[in-house]
């Protein structure tokens, strides 16, 4: 149920896309990730900053788009949030006690400290990559094969990371006996 939460901008998106054109898909987004900001906050009286970075991006690059009639501002949305992140990810491995990674998942997954920091540096470059593959298919690709990519592209490659993750975890996670030893 959380994935379907978290793929509904996106999919909304590509509805209104397929139903109307980039603009009312772009303004689409924008009331869908209001509306789960607003319902995150109201339900649990905190919203994931994930979320508000990428619903505040979204608010603005899609207000300029439309205020522009430009898709350049939306399709550049992505490279910025997933670099940002990128960024975030990248600077937690030298700034406070915890990686973002172990930050999000620490609570779920007992790890070294060093194999935190591995799979830290696996989403540094995997928010790099799309935000970089983003920018290939946005200039040398049509809209309608962008939207494509941004929509289905975008959910098979979180979906490959997370499966890929598992898979990680999984492995690294059998060396580390619970008193510590290997």
């Amino acid at each position: 149920m959380q994935l379907l939460f978290d793929f509904l901008p996106l999919i909304a998106f590509f509805g209104a896309y397929i139903a109307y054109d980039l603009y009312v898909a772009t303004a689409t987004i924008i009331v869908v990730m209001a509306l789960q900001i607003a319902y995150q906050w109201l339900r649990h009286r905190k919203v994931n900053k994930m979320l508000l970075v990428s619903g505040a991006l979204v608010a603005v690059f899609g207000g300029i788009t439309l205020a522009l009639r430009d898709p350049l501002f939306i399709q550049w949305k992505v490279t910025v949030v997933n670099w940002l992140f990128a960024a975030a990810f990248l600077a937690s491995r030298y700034i406070g006690e915890k990686t973002f990674t172990e930050r999000i998942m620490g609570h779920a997954v007992e790890l070294e400290r060093h194999v935190w920091r591995q799979l830290n540096a696996l989403w540094v470059a995997n928010f790099g990559v799309i935000g970089a593959l983003n920018l290939y298919v946005m200039y040398n690709f049509d809209e309608q094969t962008w939207v494509y990519f941004k929509t289905w592209g975008m959910i098979g490659l979180s979906l490959l990371m997370a499966v890929g993750q598992a898979i990680w975890i999984s492995s690294r996670a059998g060396d580390t006996r619970a008193d510590g030893s290997k």
